[in-house]
């Protein structure tokens, strides 16, 4: 073959075999194109529209309609087909026209053997030739967005260079040249997209929610995609990703529109998916600040509830730009504002709001409570229950609901209890992994509707006399079991009494050595009746605060009530001057094992528990009784259901700390357990409480779920105390909002400084084997 035909045949060859790189010496003339190693992408000149500028541009190489989805030179094109683009032997990209005028320069680089190459991604980058390091690029294209946002190309701000890389739309179809049109990350509050108009915004797409951003649900619906939301030090921006076989791209438009198109190879069209501002609750400002917008109802604006039109004059014409104002203002000072839930939401405008990432839900909730300026909060990240804290210190405006259940986020608007109203029903969580809470609720809730039942009962034999009444008058002992004891209407009630020489046979005459302990009602001793049963024999000690009254009580509601979790009771003894109740006798275990073997035992009703006190650390203060009995009933013997209320919320935080509210905390400035987890909660230090044998095993937002309840059934105040209805409710749903606790009773010393008088007289005893009630704790 001749050797000049073998010389054309290569030089035609070499031509006709796509490259991907530019070096020094083979720059990329005005007839030519990078091809990226797939084959997706083409880089090259080309004129837009009916221009016959020359402009550096990015398209897709396999779409059959040429679409530049980026653009070097868009500000300084070359003006005719005479371009090169280059790259320098320090690294610098340069667009040269037919004068070796320098039209477009990339900016020094300082690469020591640069090459220019077009990855797979259409990202034209700068390298060193020698260097296998990946992602070391000097310079890159995607560092400089132009109206579209490609898979793999981020959009935001990099902390450390400071660099915005922002998209502009063109000026028209034949000019690429930045418009007024632009969107760009706003890092201001909890970050979000914006679309902007010049100085003015148009749309925003809501905060990053950890799954998606808040105002734009229709992700939601995407198959082939991931989406990438980045958030640290060093850079906070967006990203998405798709199936190789899938061709996207999100671009902002001359309209002044942002939209996502999808590739369809069977049409060879673009299909838009997607594009806002879609409705007219996208347009800001759709209804102004504390309304909500909806386009499905008539009018779209509507007052969140609690408040009212501010110029109720124009809202008749449906102008509702002035928005609304509180019908009642937020009592900072008493703190008995509550929250509002708001589902569904695209959350307010957070350019003013302030983020923290380290706080639970209802962390969150508490700060903004302790905040008097806070007028809503969610959280950061909806996640696993939800973690962080959004919190708003103004007015909410740009605050839209979806219809979709799936769409957007719960927003939680603080509200004067007066506005509040009835709470809204909420969908039961999943089961409470604390299993030995849930035990005692509905132990508790049996209870409850027992006592209920057996008080309607009273209620309609009140008529026909009293149900029965003690007679403490001295008889011969061969009466005293029909004369003690009288019961109205016939033997109502069916409890055996037992003579005292029989009791005080089976304790060994109330012997030291059979003493299990000593509550409020007075010394409790361990016995056996002769048939193998053993007893726990309750004895009114003449020092008790607790009399007849108190006795009567417990007889008529226990002989009454019969279930498992009751302790049972075996008789009574009225003779003499001694009061006596005889229960059956149950060993001393701690309450896990109760649990999770056999079931606990509740005893005491109305007058005293049950109780072991510590095996050492004796101390003269209140103990006991004292440290599960409500202010009220202690200091003055009024009870009433928010009693129990106060002895759950103690139990509660007992299980929680794994400490008695009867120990002995002079050691660590705290008067009891309630004044230490009070201290801990207002310092927002309540996980510190947690029991360090829990280790990392549990939920945080269910343990502060916990906290928050035990707080609020123990508040000093029995008004301010939920029912145990409403505990139920708020233990089991985790959506559901909770009120900020006020002080518990007995936090305060000067409290238990009065009740240490009046139980002073109640000593405390080694407690080895012991009648266990609920309420004996750990």
């Amino acid at each position: 073959m001749h050797p000049l035909l073998m010389i054309l045949i290569f030089i035609s060859f070499s031509y006709s075999v796509a490259r991907d790189t530019i070096t020094p010496n083979s720059p990329l003339a005005d007839n030519e194109t990078l091809i990226s190693g797939d084959g997706t992408f083409s880089l090259g000149f080309f004129s837009p529209g009916n221009s016959n500028h020359r402009y550096i541009g990015l398209w897709y190489n396999k779409a059959t309609v040429q679409t530049v989805v980026w653009v070097a030179n868009r500000m300084n094109p070359v003006t005719n087909s005479t371009g090169v683009l280059s790259i320098s032997s320090d690294g610098t990209l340069l667009i040269i026209d037919q004068k070796s005028t320098v039209v477009w320069s990339s900016g020094v680089t300082n690469v020591t053997n640069p090459v220019a190459q077009l990855l797979n991604t259409g990202n034209l980058v700068v390298r060193d030739s020698q260097s296998e390091e990946a992602g070391g690029y000097a310079w890159q294209g995607f560092d400089h967005p132009t109206d579209t946002l490609i898979a793999g190309m981020k959009m935001g701000v990099d902390l450390v260079t400071g660099l915005n890389r922002s998209l502009t739309a063109w000026t028209s179809d034949s000019d690429p040249t930045p418009s007024q049109h632009y969107m760009m990350m706003d890092i201001r509050g909890s970050p979000e997209i914006v679309l902007c108009f010049g100085s003015n915004k148009v749309w925003r797409t809501g905060p990053w929610n950890g799954l998606r951003f808040s105002g734009i649900p229709e992700t939601l619906t995407y198959s082939g995609f991931t989406f990438s939301f980045i958030n640290n030090k060093q850079e906070i921006t967006y990203s998405f990703n798709t199936n190789q076989s899938v061709l996207s791209r999100l671009t902002v438009n001359q309209s002044g529109k942002v939209e996502r198109s999808l590739w369809v190879d069977g049409s060879g069209l673009w299909n838009v998916i997607w594009y806002a501002p879609n409705d007219q609750c996208d347009n800001l400002p759709p209804c102004g600040p504390f309304a909500t917008c909806n386009p499905n109802n008539s009018p779209k604006c509507d007052c969140i509830q609690g408040f009212t039109p501010k110029s109720p004059g124009k809202w008749v014409y449906r102008d509702a730009v002035d928005g609304c104002v509180r019908k009642t203002p937020l009592d900072c000072k008493n703190r008995t504002d509550g929250f509002l839930t708001l589902p569904k939401t695209k959350l307010a405008d957070t350019t003013n709001a302030t983020v923290d990432t380290s706080l639970s839900l209802l962390e969150c909730q508490a700060k903004c409570l302790n905040t008097c300026e806070c007028t809503a909060y969610a959280p950061a990240d909806v996640r696993n229950g939800g973690t962080g804290c959004i919190m708003w210190t103004n007015e909410l405006t740009d605050l839209r609901v979806f219809v979709d259940d799936a769409y957007g986020q719960a927003l939680y608007v603080r509200l004067a209890a007066a506005d509040l109203g009835s709470p809204l029903p909420t969908k039961s969580s999943k089961s409470n992994k604390l299993a030995i809470i849930l035990t005692i609720i509905l132990t508790l809730l049996i209870l409850i509707l027992a006592c209920i039942g057996c008080l309607l009962w009273r209620k309609r034999r009140k008529t026909r006399g009293m149900l029965f009444e003690v007679t403490t008058s001295l008889h011969d002992h061969s009466n005293q079991r029909v004369n003690d004891l009288e019961l109205s209407q016939g033997n109502d009630i069916e409890l055996p009494l037992l003579d005292l020489n029989t009791i005080q046979s089976a304790t060994d005459n109330f012997s030291s050595a059979n003493k299990l302990g000593e509550g409020g009602f007075g010394p409790v001793y361990k016995g056996n009746l002769g048939d193998g049963q053993e007893i726990a024999v309750k004895r009114l000690a003449n020092t008790s605060v607790q009399g007849l009254v108190e006795f009567k009580n417990e007889v008529t509601l226990i002989a009454k009530l019969q279930h498992r979790n009751l302790v049972r009771i075996v008789g009574c003894c009225i003779e003499a001057e001694e009061r006596l109740l005889v229960y059956e006798y149950m060993p001393n275990k701690s309450l896990d094992l109760f649990i999770f073997g056999m079931n606990p035992k509740i005893s005491d009703f109305g007058m005293a528990r049950i109780f072991g006190d510590e095996a050492e650390g004796n101390t003269r203060k209140v103990v006991g009784t004292y440290g599960y009995m409500s202010p009220e009933y202690a200091m003055h013997g009024v009870f009433s259901q928010k009693s129990d209320v106060f002895s759950f919320g103690v139990i509660i935080l007992e299980i929680i700390t794994g400490k008695k509210n009867r120990g002995v905390y002079q050691a660590d400035n705290y008067t009891n357990l309630l004044d230490h987890v009070w201290s801990l909660w207002k310092e927002g230090k309540s996980l510190q409480m947690v029991d360090g044998s829990i280790g990392y095993s549990y939920t945080m937002n269910e343990v502060m779920r916990c906290i928050n309840v035990g707080l609020l059934c123990v508040q000093n105040h029995p008004e301010d105390r939920p029912l145990m209805t409403s505990v139920v409710l708020m233990l089991c749903g985790e959506n559901a909002s909770l009120p900020y606790p006020k002080e518990p009773g007995f936090s305060a010393r000067k409290v238990l400084h009065q009740t240490e008088s009046s139980s002073s007289k109640q000593d405390t005893s080694s407690a080895n084997d012991m009648s266990v009630s609920l309420f004996e704790g750990r």
